[in-house]
């Protein structure tokens, strides 16, 4: 067992979880985030001192029952960065989950540990969560297909949370049609939105990916024949709510706040007795969200929900495409060069946090073989739509 990828395993091979029931995902192996609720184990968000004075679970999450009762069984729980705060995949207590689609290179996080058992071909699923592109960057970092649902359409019961505003539950796998049917089985089954304009690209956004990235999505876009503008015909510069050429700093800038001050909020009372045990990075977010005023959170939350707001505005039945991280995956052990790209794909994974939204890591490679990834953000509620898309990778 590697111990930077797996904190839990079944016993000689077995799998840990059997499954309880058969259905579209019979014979289909699970790494679960350790961030769900697993009967019989302890959910230990990343950090040994809250493992050590966790409880046992009684129930499993709803998510991981469903996939249980849909055939999968589940193989173990996954690594994750402290409290699912970070996106490299670096974890200050139990190292950095390898990267097996570009060795060398970090494996991308939160989702660090499923996204690595699934890229080396240790499971088939990766159960895990993205509050501001926890899903979307280990898939672009190591070739998988990734997805983001629309916020609340699937339960976070049971699911440790860090920022209720934007956590999503999520998954990643090696193939779409997969992906689908984990989608048919964790997602609500009606009240789909159409999706049936053009994919759409913004300039401005793929204007913040490194220059490899953004030639690997603008190929893409080429071979699949996508259009440059919406279904109305309207550039989405020309857009009146707003002219849609990038985030406003603002609005990234109230992510940020409002993720600090629901981590804060819902974790203080552990983190203000056990700051020491904390890696020097999530230790500082939580000294960060612990220096915020009410007023600044106040002013963070109405940004974002302006943003929301403006954001859906934009949508018809249009879906838009954008890198789903600025560059591949850095190099490990440089934290400068992780640091370097971090605020562009923060920035780019900021629109489906915002508005909501379903967003479909779509893996590609690099003109030099890396892996990256288009990102496809649906209007709301138009996730099995966008599942049943199958583009081209």
């Amino acid at each position: 067992m590697d111990s930077s990828v797996w904190r839990v395993l079944g016993d000689d091979g077995a799998a840990l979880v059997a499954p309880t029931g058969s259905g579209v995902l019979d014979g289909e192996t699970v790494a679960v985030k350790d961030l769900f609720a697993v009967a019989g184990q302890r959910v230990g968000a990343g950090n040994p001192a809250w493992l050590a004075r966790a409880p046992v679970e009684p129930v499993h999450a709803p998510a991981v029952a469903h996939l249980l009762e849909a055939g999968a069984a589940v193989t173990g729980i996954a690594r994750t960065e402290e409290f699912a705060w970070s996106l490299t995949g670096a974890n200050a207590h139990y190292g950095t989950p390898p990267n097996p689609a570009a060795p060398g290179r970090i494996s991308g996080g939160s989702t660090s540990g499923p996204a690595t058992a699934v890229a080396g071909g240790e499971v088939s699923i990766g159960l895990g969560t993205d509050t501001s592109g926890s899903i979307r960057v280990p898939a672009a970092y190591q070739g998988l297909w990734g997805f983001r649902p629309t916020h609340g359409a699937i339960s976070g019961e049971g699911v440790l949370p860090l920022a209720p505003s934007f956590d999503t539950v999520g998954w990643l796998t090696r193939d779409p049609d997969l992906l689908a049917r984990v989608g048919a089985v964790l997602l609500p089954a009606a009240g789909e939105s159409p999706v049936g304009g053009s994919l759409t690209p913004v300039a401005a956004l793929l204007d913040l990916a490194e220059p490899d990235v953004r030639s690997a999505v603008d190929n893409w876009l080429a071979a699949s024949e996508a259009s440059a503008a919406p279904a109305s015909g309207t550039p989405w510069g020309d857009r009146d709510v707003p002219p849609f050429t990038g985030l406003p700093d603002a609005w990234v800038e109230a992510v940020r706040v409002v993720q600090a001050a629901e981590a804060w909020e819902i974790h203080a009372e552990w983190i203000g007795r056990h700051l020491e045990d904390l890696g020097p990075a999530v230790r500082g977010r939580f000294e960060f969200a612990r220096s915020l005023t009410p007023d600044q959170v106040v002013e963070a939350r109405g940004i974002a929900a302006e943003a929301r707001s403006a954001i859906r505005g934009l949508f018809g039945d249009d879906v838009l495409v954008v890198p789903a991280a600025s560059s591949v995956a850095p190099p490990a052990g440089d934290p400068g060069a992780a640091e370097a790209v971090r605020a562009a794909t923060v920035a780019l994974c900021a629109t489906a946090v915002l508005g909501g939204l379903p967003a479909l890591a779509v893996p590609l490679r690099t003109a030099a073989g890396l892996p990256a990834a288009a990102c496809l953000i649906g209007p709301p509620n138009s996730d099995h739509t966008l599942l049943s898309l199958r583009p081209r990778s």
